[in-house]
């Protein structure tokens, strides 16, 4: 029998077990005693509509949302905050006056996160590199807007993909081929690998980050393994840098703070339970 005096919320995907997001927002709620929890959903390709309807009934305030539904969850909501319509993609949804509504925490969770690791990152910076251009480059591309970079270059293997995303937001985004990133780097104050280039069991992320500046910033998406090679490079050159475990804890916070009523602080504590489980979990795979 399922309790409805206590919030539930969850993270919905087909496959979903390989989800950190339990691990967060369940520590979360042990931490500020909350009454509630934190669920894996596994739905198949097709019966995201069924399971949206059921949000706002017996205590399921809402979900995040991960692959393959993102699509569909931002068709089928009612409303959606302004940073999910600039990004024509939902990440978090719940109900609200019996309306859907959808967020897009990604573009919070970066800006969090390269607040933190590197303070002051934005400040004087003029120009940016982005590699990728799926749904994180589209997020961190947004955000880079919002900090009013100056000129921002999208970087992809496939270069029409990174011409569709830079039509997407127009202004100060262009797309480049991969031939030209040497150059475009030799005058970036930040670097971020947004793609899947350098995650375990993805091709490598071969750049040599000698021409970027003395003061430039490098920051990642990916965080399997937790200090990817790009980050371990930035580091020995005495660059500041953002690993990517830090974007994915960050930008829970905005959603756990919607569904139970209180906002968490990412904490070092909270970082070393999830790199414990990441390493468990790749010690298992071996």
């Amino acid at each position: 029998m399922i309790e409805t005096d206590r919030p539930r919320a969850g993270v919905v995907g087909w496959p979903v077990d390989h989800s950190r997001s339990p691990t967060i927002h369940r520590h979360w709620l042990s931490e500020l005693g909350l009454a509630g929890s934190y669920e894996r959903f596994a739905v198949q390709p097709g019966e995201f509509r069924e399971f949206a309807a059921r949000i706002g009934r017996d205590g399921l305030v809402g979900a995040n949302i991960t692959a393959p539904h993102k699509e569909t969850a931002s068709i089928l909501c009612d409303r959606r905050t302004p940073v999910a319509d600039a990004l024509g993609a939902v990440n978090t949804v719940w109900r609200e006056d019996g309306l859907l509504w959808g967020d897009n925490t990604d573009v919070a969770g970066f800006l969090a996160n390269m607040d933190e690791s590197a303070p002051g990152w934005a400040e004087r910076a003029k120009s940016a590199v982005v590699i990728g251009a799926g749904g994180a480059a589209r997020a961190i591309v947004y955000a880079l807007m919002s900090r009013r970079f100056e000129r921002i270059a999208v970087v992809n293997r496939t270069q029409a993909r990174a011409e569709a995303l830079v039509s997407h937001f127009g202004g100060s985004t262009k797309a480049l081929s991969w031939a030209r990133l040497a150059t475009a780097l030799a005058d970036a104050d930040l670097l971020v690998n947004a793609s899947s280039l350098g995650m375990a069991g993805q091709p490598p992320l071969v750049i040599d980050l000698s021409v970027l500046p003395d003061g430039a910033a490098v920051a990642e998406v990916v965080y399997v393994p937790l200090r990817t090679p790009l980050i371990e490079a930035a580091r020995a050159r005495g660059l500041r840098a953002a690993e990517g475990l830090g974007m994915l804890l960050h930008q829970a916070a905005p959603a756990f703070a919607r569904w139970f009523g209180q906002r968490p602080v990412v904490t070092a504590a909270l970082r070393a339970l999830v790199e414990a489980e990441v390493l468990a979990t790749r010690e298992e795979g071996r």
